[in-house]
């Protein structure tokens, strides 16, 4: 873990300036004092690439504030975003989730764009997310911003049925020093220390460092540990202009079960193997202000990483480069105009269950997108674009879209939107050799049968055609109510053919291989409703609530030969989820939060409907120092969120757990 270690001693040495910051900052607004109307006004900015109130906001938002992290006690990104209306969370063993949005759910759900600070983490060898190393300081983090439906406008392909976008604070917003540290049944350690400060008048900073040891399930031998550090750096040379750098480093290990496909008796082989995984990323951002409503920003970063698997070994480096400018045109317009490229290259080492021809590639994506805003009536207004990306699979891609923004009242909001998505092929679908299982000899075929997925390079993306419409309201003081309702039509989604076996190996053949290879021959769509509430029953009590519904309608075309897919794809999401919590202060020094789910069955992956419940009890001793207890899926000694793994991870019971946690600030 050398890099990790240089990030150590670097930040011990800056932790040695005596100097106390000259401005500390003000403590967070604490949730239930924060007043229902501010709610409705917080600052977006993934729907527009702009500020906004969240009110105002044409698509089916949702705000997670740091707060909300701190006071649910959730220890992860992927847990704290079970919270989210139409968003899945279902964790497949103690380092791995599956998180989907509107359906699609998979451990690599590959219809969702997750960024960190403008950095994309979407991984294109399978089009997915690695949740176990997207990971920061948990105090460090501003807000979660939820997009469900297409951003593909203005993020660009992949940003299919959702975007997430997590945002961390400013360097001038989490100054002076933080230490916290947990301890518990799962989460054995969660160790971190923080330092920010500032030099001159203009540059403020802050470095982090943290440590965590996950347990393993009950049976899945899936314990993990990852170190980490970073840091971050804001300086404004003049008031029109700031530039950002910041950067990251971790290095870690997961243990995991595996049960895979071999060519000898009993045809399957079950083990334990670590993954290792170490990773950097580095990113620089500079914003001026022109004045009259014209603003520019650049910026570009460069991502390492490498997960050394024993199924498939990958190391990927990406640099990126993104330029935009807003500036108003003839008095009501709002013109957005950007451009971007995308450089990224990987090596893989494969083994019999998975590997890639080629072993080394590289790909890029260029784009450029306009969007214009503008006022068709006093309180209507129209957001209408379209992002154009030529990559290196699929070539040119179109993804448009218009958004109407309606206030007929200061406490009433409606939206409606229509728009054009992609999914461009991974890496995976175009290169991979997988042998997902292999059928033992029989009397009619004297050979083991490898059923072999094979990637087609004449696969093409897949396209949704969205149509949204929302409402968010203040019928009375103490109730916020935000409703989605959303209908998309998919075309081109992938299937698995059957194609003509062939013998291998030998003479005599050693076995049969049957090939499955990728092509775009199912459609359908999906539709449902999703509904968010907040409730001040009174001064320092507070109810939030939940509910997502959803319907999906697959098929295949005529001359598929897959049966399967459909069915699988229908069935692998939950009909409806509640997710209720209670935040009650009943001390001014003493907070509790009460947190309850329901999930509906998942049939494809044989998972019953289950309820559970978490909870935190807070108390600060003094203004800088607070202790708390969490208790975890307090009302079952374990239960399955997901099934097995495409990789061969069998599924393990999610374990209840519990936490103390300590945290100071100085």
């Amino acid at each position: 873990m050398s890099s990790v270690t240089l990030a150590f001693i670097a930040i011990l040495a800056a932790l040695q300036d005596p100097k106390p910051p000259q401005n500390p900052p003000k403590p967070p607004q604490d949730l239930t004092e924060m007043s229902l109307e501010d709610l409705m006004k917080l600052e977006v900015t993934s729907v527009s690439k702009r500020e906004q109130q969240l009110i105002d906001a044409p698509a089916a938002i949702a705000v997670i504030r740091g707060e909300d992290i701190r006071r649910t006690g959730v220890t992860s990104i992927a847990e704290a975003l079970r919270m989210v209306p139409g968003v899945f969370v279902g964790r497949l063993d103690s380092n791995k989730w599956a998180v989907g949005v509107r359906g699609f759910n998979d451990l690599f759900s590959n219809k969702l764009l997750v960024l960190i600070d403008g950095r994309s983490v979407y991984n294109p060898l399978f089009s997915g997310v690695f949740w176990d190393v997207q990971d920061t300081l948990l105090e460090d983090v501003d807000r979660i911003e939820v997009i469900r439906g297409p951003g593909s406008t203005l993020w660009g392909a992949n940003a299919v049925n959702g975007v997430i976008n997590v945002t961390t604070k400013k360097a001038k917003d989490s100054q002076g020093g933080m230490v916290s540290l947990v301890g518990g049944n799962q989460e054995q350690m969660i160790a971190g220390a923080r330092y920010g400060g500032k030099v001159g008048e203009d540059l403020y900073f802050r470095t982090y460092v943290k440590y965590s040891s996950h347990d393993a399930f009950t049976g899945g031998n899936d314990d993990w540990s990852v170190a980490r550090a970073g840091f971050r750096a804001d300086w404004s040379p003049d008031r029109e202009s700031t530039l950002t750098l910041q950067g990251d480093v971790y290095d870690g290990e997961a243990n995991n079960l595996l049960k895979l496909a071999t060519l000898a008796p009993p045809f399957v082989s079950e083990f334990t193997a670590p993954t290792f995984v170490h990773g950097g990323n580095f990113l620089a951002r500079y914003e001026h202000d022109f004045g009259s409503k014209t603003q520019f920003r650049a910026q570009a970063y460069w991502d390492h990483t490498a997960r050394l698997y024993d199924i498939l070994d990958e190391t990927r480096d990406t640099a990126d480069l993104d330029l935009q400018i807003r500036f108003p045109l003839f008095g009501s317009q709002e013109i957005t105009v950007g451009a971007g490229y995308r450089w990224t290259s990987n090596h893989t080492s494969g083994s019999f269950s998975a590997s890639l021809d080629p072993a080394r590639r590289a790909d890029s994506i260029g784009n450029t997108f306009i969007q214009d805003e503008f006022a068709l009536l006093e309180n209507l207004t129209l957001t209408a674009g379209s992002k154009f990306e030529y990559n290196s699979y699929t070539g040119f891609e179109f993804e448009p879209s218009a958004r109407l923004a309606w206030r007929p009242h200061e406490r009433h909001a409606l939206w409606a939107s229509a728009a054009r998505a992609v999914r461009t092929p991974s890496q995976f679908e175009d290169d991979v050799i997988a042998n997902v299982n292999v059928q033992p000899p029989s009397l009619l075929n004297p050979f083991p049968t490898a059923v072999r997925f094979l990637g087609d390079h004449t696969f093409k993306s897949e396209v949704v055609h969205a149509y949204e419409m929302g409402y968010r309201t203040m019928p009375v003081d103490p109730v916020i109510v935000d409703l989605a309702l959303f209908f998309n039509d998919y075309h081109g989604l992938r299937t698995s053919e059957f194609d003509t076996p062939f013998p291998e190996g030998g003479p005599p053949p050693t076995d049969i291989v049957q090939p499955l290879t990728a092509d775009n021959l199912m459609e359908g769509h999906t539709y449902g409703a999703e509904l968010a509430a907040t409730w001040q029953v009174a001064e320092g009590v507070r109810f939030y609530g939940a509910y997502t519904f959803l319907r999906m309608n697959l098929h295949t075309f005529n001359q598929s030969t897959d049966s399967a897919s459909a069915g699988k794809v229908e069935r692998a999401s939950a009909s409806n989820i509640v997710y209720l919590r209670a935040s009650w202060d009943p001390m001014k020094d003493v907070t509790f939060d009460l947190m309850g789910r329901y999930v509906d069955s998942i049939y494809s992956w044989d998972v019953r409907h289950y309820v559970e419940m978490d909870a935190r009890l807070a108390w600060s001793i003094t203004r800088n120092l607070e202790a708390a207890i969490v208790g975890q899926n307090l009302l079952h000694t374990g239960h399955f969120e997901t099934s097995d793994s495409p990789i061969g991870n069998p599924a393990t019971q999610v374990q209840r757990g519990g936490y103390l946690s300590v945290t100071w600030k100085f």
